[in-house]
């Protein structure tokens, strides 16, 4: 035991046979993810994914040794795995900001539900990673982290986009194994496929939000990135469960009595992964593809098609579907302007000694365009019921869900398909030059997905030309992230697209 020369693309199921062998304890590990940090991420190319580091860590590691050593048995199912966790979730002991150097200060006194219950599994929490403004961006500059960006470990003058962008940029360059992410319109998704990682937005409910900021209750989810599908499903299970203090989560107690997942874990069924992919029927949603006359577009549709065409060769049937007002749906039923300003004072308000009102922490003007969503959000209606728009939003929501339901029933597909983001990772200067005038323009399409509250995941599909990571969606009906997860295995086996940084 001692030094552990190498972490990178370290894999729960190879740690805990390093710990059973005796090569090396929770302890090293945790001590070699914390040099990592500081090697890379406090120093060096300084990556910029970490906020506050955990000074009990070592502590905790130690004391999960000594469990083992008498026991023989591991706490849980993450035993002496080391984790972070985005700023929007309340950590004990370590300054939490919410995406925002207004809360720089705040430390809170308990933790999440989902934090109390990773670590209750054994995973040992290594500290927070950067996030973008109030998760209200597609950029990765906040003023939590004093406007320095978190670099894109792939190409270290290009962005990891928003806004669970340290959570993705930390597991890409093995600051940790694993990382708690957050999505709303697209937070874990997007910046998972710009990192080359596997990142998954459950059906909402599944997993508590008690403890983290919101952004929109109603289609806010945490959720796991991880450089593997087992990982990521391994994690997610230790995620789902009901949680009495978010009602939402009564999702999650459905689950159960449904019988999900199937054979009592998300990784029972990934095995089949090839079989599942090479036999499904997947939708490609040829709309939400970037033009190809424009190059940075053209660039991502070679990447996934070439994943299409190698998927084609063992099986997969692959057919283009088509919806009828799609640009609508993901344009119009978003209802951020008219609900994240009393969203987030909600949780203000448990906040006594913070600012009561996101209005007066946003300026209304915005200091540069990138900004410009955040000021019209928190600066919205106190009462979303009050916006005319509102009613009209939410009935055409749900008609959109209806209609996506429809069009998979219909043409019998297992799951819907198309590229996370129409362009690869932006440089970080794209943020201000003029490139996306407004958050509207950044083409993302993870909207579909979290208009509708389905549950999708992204899968590494390849790297453009210039060596800039694509990921793939793949989006399904409710409940059905463990078809998700044996799709994204069989993406994984198959064509094969992970592979680590160079740093």
């Amino acid at each position: 035991m001692g030094e552990i020369e190498d972490v990178k693309e370290l894999t729960i199921a190879k740690a805990h046979e390093a710990y059973r062998a005796g090569r090396y304890t929770a302890e090293d590990l945790t001590a070699a993810y914390l040099a990592r940090i500081q090697r890379f991420d406090k120093s060096g190319p300084k990556i910029n994914s970490t906020l506050a580091i955990s000074q009990t860590a070592l502590a905790e590691a130690r004391q999960l040794d000594r469990h083992y050593s008498m026991t023989r048995t591991f706490q849980g199912r993450l035993h002496g795995i080391p984790i972070l966790i985005k700023d929007q979730a309340d950590t004990a002991g370590l300054e939490t900001m919410y995406g925002s150097g207004a809360c720089k200060g705040n430390v809170p006194t308990e933790d999440a539900f989902l934090v109390h219950k990773l670590k209750t599994e054994g995973a040992i929490v290594l500290g927070k990673t950067t996030m973008s403004e109030w998760a209200s961006t597609w950029f990765s500059h906040s003023s939590a982290s004093d406007w320095v960006p978190t670099k894109n470990p792939y190409k270290l003058d290009h962005d990891v986009g928003g806004s669970s962008c340290g959570s993705a940029a930390a597991v890409a360059a093995n600051f940790a194994l694993l990382a708690v992410a957050e999505d709303t319109g697209g937070s874990i998704r997007c910046p998972a496929s710009f990192t080359n990682l596997v990142g998954l937005r459950p059906t909402p409910g599944l997993v508590s939000r008690s403890g983290f900021c919101p952004l929109v209750k109603v289609q806010d989810t945490p959720g796991p990135v991880a450089r593997t599908v087992q990982d990521c499903a391994l994690f997610f299970d230790c995620m789902v469960g009901f949680d009495a203090q978010d009602s939402f989560t009564g999702v999650a107690a459905m689950a159960r009595r449904l019988g999900l997942p199937r054979g009592g874990s998300y990784t029972s069924t990934l095995e089949q992964g090839p079989a599942t992919i090479r036999k499904a029927r997947i939708g490609v949603l040829r709309q939400l593809f970037g033009p190809d006359s424009d190059p940075h577009c053209q660039a991502v549709n070679k990447v996934i098609n070439e994943a299409f065409s190698t998927l084609a060769q063992i099986g997969t049937t692959f057919v283009d579907v088509h919806l009828d007002r799609l640009e609508h749906y993901m344009t119009f039923t978003p209802t951020y302007l008219q609900r994240s300003r009393a969203d987030i004072n909600s949780f203000l308000a448990t906040k006594p000694h913070l600012p009561q009102d996101v209005a007066d922490i946003v300026p209304e003007e915005p200091a540069e365009d990138f900004l410009s969503f955040t000021s019209q959000i928190t600066h919205g209606p106190l009462d979303s019921t009050q916006d005319p728009d509102y009613l009209r939003k939410i009935l055409d929501r749900d008609e959109f869900k209806r209609k996506l339901d429809c069009l998979m029933a219909s043409m019998d597909l297992d799951a819907l398909a198309f590229p996370d983001v129409q362009i690869p990772p932006p440089k970080h200067e794209d943020s201000t030059n003029g490139r996306f005038p407004t958050c509207w323009d950044f083409p993302v399409n993870t909207l579909l997905a979290s208009q509708a509250r389905l549950p999708a995941i992204t899968v590494p599909a390849g790297f453009t030309a210039d060596g800039l990571p694509i990921g793939l969606e793949l989006v399904s009906y409710e409940y059905h992230e463990q078809t998700l997860l044996e799709l994204a295995r069989g993406v994984e086996m198959i064509v094969g697209a992970r592979r680590a940084p160079s740093i």
